[in-house]
Parts: C-alpha cells; structure tokens; sequence
C-alpha cells in the first residue's frame, strides 16, 4: 500500500455523534461520526473535524481538540467543495457560518504539519530508522512496519529497501528536505519506522493528508 499523488483517499470527516452529539461510541468503542456531505459514518480519527469560531467563522480543527460542535467531512478534498458549495456547514450548525477561501490549503497544511511532527515524535521515541544503511539493517531485522519514501527519490534504492518489507505501507508524499526537517537533519530520503502506537497514527494522519492534498 502506497500513499502517494495517484491514491484516493478513504478518511472520513467528523460531523457529529450518530445521534446528533458529539462523544457517542460505536460498538467497537470508537467513536463514530457521520459525514455532512455523504451521511456515511466513519471513525472520528479518519475524519476531517471542524468547528465554529464565536465570530461564525469555520475553523479546521486538526487535532479533533477544539471546544464546540464538530462538523464532520471524509478526508477528501471534493467532500470540502461539495460541504462548501452546498453551504452544508451553515445547515449543519443552524447558523451562517464563513467559510475561509482558502480552506482547503489551511487543511492541506494542517494535516502536513500533523504528520511530520508525529515522524519527529517517532524519532525521539526511538521508533526510526533514517538512511539507506540504517533502514536496510532495521528492515532486514523483520522490525520495520512502515516506510517512507522522499519524493524524486531513486527508485532502485527504493525497490531494494521495500522488498525486504514487502508488507510494510509506504509513504511517499513528502519531499527530501521536509522529511528531513522532522527529522532534524537537512535532507533525508529513506525512512522506516518500528510499530508503535505512534507509527499507527502517523499511517492515519497520512491517509487524512493523502485524500485532500491530491
């Protein structure tokens, strides 16, 4: 499973609780949420969560945290077009609301931010492997559980390094000098992560990224 600009996205947004509020679990203990512009249910952290400013402004709560009703989309850039054009936000809330212009950028980065920072977090965990070598020696150890991919990155190196795990998704969407920036180096090109709770959110957070940045 690769998550690059050719993969759709399969998130899903926050609109609410299933019974109209917002905290109730599903049968499995996760919560669940609806999205305003499919109606289809989802867990709230695949989803897209935004809430009202006491001004009516929409605001893209990231990190699901914000205090205020939840106004939940699928993790897809036609469901913010079609919540937007359809002024599904305002039906939603019962009350104008503005939505910024640029409410799909402001998404777009939020999510890429949330991302990297979950890899630095990984990497202070001691969660990652960074370089050629260094992912090569993890994978081939049977530890590695996720990949990531700098773009423009050499494609033989690539192959070498995911065929020792095989399994392993890969993520490919960010560029040499971003993943290096979270990283706390300049550049970097190949990176594997060891499993962890913190490696499982960093997949989620990049199917999220993934279904509205292409």
């Amino acid at each position: 499973m690769t998550f690059g600009a050719t993969q759709t996205g399969t998130g899903t947004r926050d609109t609410g609780a299933l019974s109209g509020q917002d905290s109730s679990p599903g049968a499995d203990s996760t919560p669940l949420r609806r999205c305003l512009a499919t109606g289809d249910q989802g867990s709230k952290d695949e989803l897209l969560r935004f809430v009202v400013s006491p001004d009516g402004i929409l605001v893209f709560d990231v990190a699901g945290r914000l205090p205020g009703r939840g106004l939940w989309l699928k993790a897809g850039r036609d469901m913010i077009d079609t919540a937007t054009s359809k002024r599904l936000f305002s039906k939603a809330a019962r009350e104008a609301v503005k939505v910024p212009d640029n409410i799909l950028a402001l998404v777009v980065a939020g999510l890429k931010r949330r991302c990297l920072d979950r890899l630095g977090l990984a990497r202070r965990a001691g969660l990652v492997a960074v370089g050629f070598e260094k992912v090569r020696a993890q994978a081939s150890t049977g530890r590695t559980v996720l990949i990531l991919e700098a773009i423009g990155g050499a494609k033989g190196g690539r192959r070498k390094l995911t065929s020792l795990a095989p399994e392993a998704p890969v993520i490919d969407v960010f560029t040499g000098e971003e993943l290096g920036q979270a990283l706390g180096r300049d550049h970097a090109v190949h990176v594997s992560l060891e499993a962890d709770s913190l490696t499982d959110v960093l997949v989620t957070e990049a199917k999220r990224y993934t279904g509205v940045a292409f």
